[in-house]
């Protein structure tokens, strides 16, 4: 046996339910689900990638933060990304991820978006996904593991969830003081000081930011100072810190303004009350 053969076996031997961990040996199955399980640690990066199937990022633990053209999404363990086929994307880790992915055919997913977005795992799918993590790739269609992924792609629908999204603008200017404001979420980000930075007006930057975004520089920077919280808190940071480091007066601030841009509080967030 080849050196390269001997590392790809023992590979295959220490992987999650002893599939492959290679997403490309999950493209080409003549099935119309495939699903692989990784377990990945904290600060895990994937580089910008696609391929030709359509794909469910969901992680049992921790949070994933994913990267398209489109923007920015933050994810705990109960929520997803959906990505369209062809899609290119990034993926980082929050805290130790246990990532089960599915791809789906494309003709299989017509009920789902054409674009990126957020979907709520209910407890239903997730134990779907999971089950479907341990079957075979190449599953009897016919029999009792075809219907598991029968009724994981009729769970599999996108249902209204408050989302940490950042779009990405395409004006330069704009994209440089959004990648500043991720480097440093906790600085007072006010009209005055992002034009500076911007080197625009603080009208041309609320018009120029709203037309690229969709959404106001003050809500844009809510939402990376939420994208920031999302993180920390996945790697087990205490509240009392991650307030600290953004800013907050009291934790107590905090956890307001996280419940009312998400609905809940911190904790129950991760636990997807």
């Amino acid at each position: 046996m080849s050196r390269t053969c001997q590392v790809r076996a023992r590979a295959e031997a220490n992987a999650v339910y002893g599939k492959s961990e290679n997403r490309e040996d999950y493209q080409n199955v003549p099935r119309p689900v495939a699903a692989m399980a990784r377990d990945l640690p904290d600060g895990h990066h994937i580089p910008g990638h696609h391929h030709p199937r359509a794909q469910l990022i969901y992680g049992t633990t921790g949070a994933i933060t994913v990267t398209t053209g489109h923007g920015v999404w933050a994810v705990p363990a109960t929520r997803g990304v959906w990505l369209p086929a062809g899609l290119t994307h990034a993926m980082t880790c929050a805290g130790a991820v246990a990532m089960r992915t599915l791809y789906i055919e494309p003709q299989s997913a017509w009920r789902l978006p054409a674009g990126p977005t957020v979907v709520s795992v209910s407890p239903l799918l997730r134990e779907l996904i999971d089950e479907a993590t341990r079957l075979p790739v190449a599953y009897d269609p016919q029999g009792r593991d075809g219907r598991v992924m029968e009724l994981l792609l009729l769970e599999l629908a996108p249902r209204p969830v408050p989302a940490l999204h950042l779009p990405a603008p395409a004006d330069p200017r704009l994209a440089d003081l959004c990648a500043a404001v991720r480097a440093d979420p906790g600085a007072r980000w006010d009209a005055a000081s992002a034009a500076a930075h911007a080197h625009l007006s603080p009208r041309s930057l609320h018009r120029r930011f709203g037309a690229a975004t969709g959404m106001s520089l003050a809500r844009w920077v809510q939402q990376a100072r939420l994208v920031h919280a999302v993180t920390l808190l996945a790697r087990g940071t205490p509240v009392t810190s991650v307030a600290t480091g953004l800013g907050y007066a009291t934790p107590s601030a905090f956890t307001a303004m996280f419940r009312r841009a998400l609905g809940t509080t911190p904790s129950a967030y991760f636990e997807g009350t």
